[in-house]
């Protein structure tokens, strides 16, 4: 079983999906430090702000692992495509420094 060629799938819609998840606030939970208390989804603050990158980590890698078994038929057959690894969270990671600019530059 090859599943090595799935890899660079994975790395790839892992980057797509976390940045989806973050920008969309796709959290599978939420966590509220303050309180010590963890929530299904994105929830709003309670008392102090809430923690979303848990619930982003979880979103994207369920949703990367789904997309790399669906994946699998077609990538067994073909050669790798290891660019795939590296381009895409390279240009994620250009789009993210994009997005929270206003972050980088105060």
């Amino acid at each position: 079983m090859k599943m090595e060629k799935t890899f660079p799938v994975f790395a790839a819609s892992f980057a797509i999906i976390y940045e989806l998840a973050v920008y969309f606030n796709w959290a599978l939970f939420t966590y509220h430090p303050k309180i010590n208390e963890w929530q299904f989804l994105a929830q709003p603050a309670k008392n102090g702000p809430p923690m979303y990158w848990y619930g982003w980590l979880v979103t994207s890698l369920l949703g990367a692992i789904a997309v790399s078994l669906v994946s699998y038929p077609i990538v067994r057959r073909a050669s790798t495509q290891f660019w795939l690894g590296w381009v895409v969270p390279i240009v994620v990671g250009v789009i993210f420094l994009y997005l929270f600019r206003s972050f980088f530059l105060h």
